[in-house]
């Protein structure tokens, strides 16, 4: 399609445009009689920052404490100080007192037992000098024999028994085996060394020999 030229009037000077001349000089993207619309607002939100301490109201200074009040905390302060030097000094003491006390009473139950063995050694040193016969020494050492467990029943240490007993790895020790047809097998044959108890506590074990029957093992 052709496009059609249209001529534009010439203005003379002094005279104002026509109203067909404004219309064309204006936008030609805006179509007349429009007012151009207004750029729109960007509101923009600013944060107001949060009060910093330093900005609140500074905080009421502390009452000051009266001189009556300052030394009455200080006399009560004083008060616990020293009772509690008191505490520490009686639990030293007690520490002290339960230490020695157990001291001494070891050293009673020493003495006490070692009171009553004085009279055994007295005998031995007796035997000793004696000028007696070996059946008359030999007699003389049995009795002593028979003072000391006398001594060790009073303070409850019992012997274990052994000969005769079946064989017990808690009671007995044994060191050996040895054939006997007249006890059962697996029963102490022989007692070498005596063992003891105190009360229910085991002080040494017995050494025995264990015996073996053969007949009861070919059965």
């Amino acid at each position: 399609m052709p496009e059609v030229e249209t001529e534009l009037p010439l203005l003379e000077p002094g005279k104002p445009a026509s109203g067909a001349t404004e219309e064309i000089l204006a936008d030609p993207a805006q179509p007349p009689g429009d007012d151009p619309p207004a750029p729109a607002a960007t509101e923009k939100t600013i944060a107001e920052p949060a009060p910093s301490p330093s900005d609140e109201a500074p905080a009421s200074s502390a009452e000051p404490v009266s001189r009556a009040d300052y030394d009455l905390l200080k006399a009560e302060r004083d008060q616990l100080l020293d009772r509690l030097a008191r505490l520490q000094a009686e639990f030293e003491n007690a520490r002290k007192r339960a230490e020695r006390e157990r001291i001494e009473f070891r050293e009673y139950a020493t003495g006490s037992v070692a009171e009553q063995f004085l009279p055994v050694l007295d005998n031995f040193a007796l035997a000793l000098n004696s000028a007696g016969s070996v059946e008359q020494l030999r007699s003389g050492v049995e009795l002593i024999v028979k003072q000391m467990e006398e001594i060790l029943r009073r303070l409850q240490v019992i012997p274990v028994a052994a000969v005769g007993e079946p064989f017990d790895p808690r009671l007995h020790e044994a060191i050996g085996t040895v054939e006997r047809d007249d006890l059962p097998d697996q029963h102490v044959a022989e007692e070498i060394r005596r063992g003891y108890r105190l009360r229910e506590r085991l002080l040494r074990p017995a050494m025995v020999r264990v015996a073996s029957n053969p007949k009861q093992k070919s059965e």
